[in-house]
């Protein structure tokens, strides 16, 4: 089992590194400057929406891509549908992210915990068991 969930542990470790990376790079990450608070204003309340949303609209698309497989089907053959849902759930972290990084230079600690989150989502044969029990499949 734990070889048919190397393609997504593998698809992961891409998505994290790569996205730090960018962050590392293209947002000055080596001067610690991304650590002062800037000027609070109604337009940085957006940047933080967009983080928010990322999240709460990853882990809903993610439940009910969960939802939709059949319960009669064995673990093995739900893997398909645990890869998929991560991957969607990965590319709005991802892409909340980038759009953060691109537009907002100076809040690049809300993508840095959207990174934080995103590493802490990795997939495992105890989280793909345990999530199929949440949504009761």
């Amino acid at each position: 089992m734990n070889e048919k969930l190397k393609p997504i542990k593998i698809i992961h470790i891409g998505l994290c590194v790569g996205v730090t990376l960018a962050y590392f790079f293209l947002g000055d990450l080596q001067t610690l400057e991304f650590l002062n608070v800037p000027n609070i204003d109604s337009n940085t309340v957006i940047y933080l929406l967009i983080g928010v949303s990322a999240i709460f609209l990853g882990n809903m698309v993610y439940k009910q891509q969960l939802k939709v497989v059949d319960a009669k089907l064995s673990l093995e053959e739900r893997v398909g549908t645990y890869q998929t849902a991560n991957i969607i759930r990965w590319a709005l972290l991802e892409g909340a992210a980038f759009l953060i990084l691109i537009l907002k230079k100076e809040l690049l600690v809300i993508g840095l915990f959207l990174i934080l989150y995103m590493i802490f989502t990795k997939p495992s044969l105890e989280g793909m068991k345990r999530d199929f029990a949440q949504v009761g499949k």
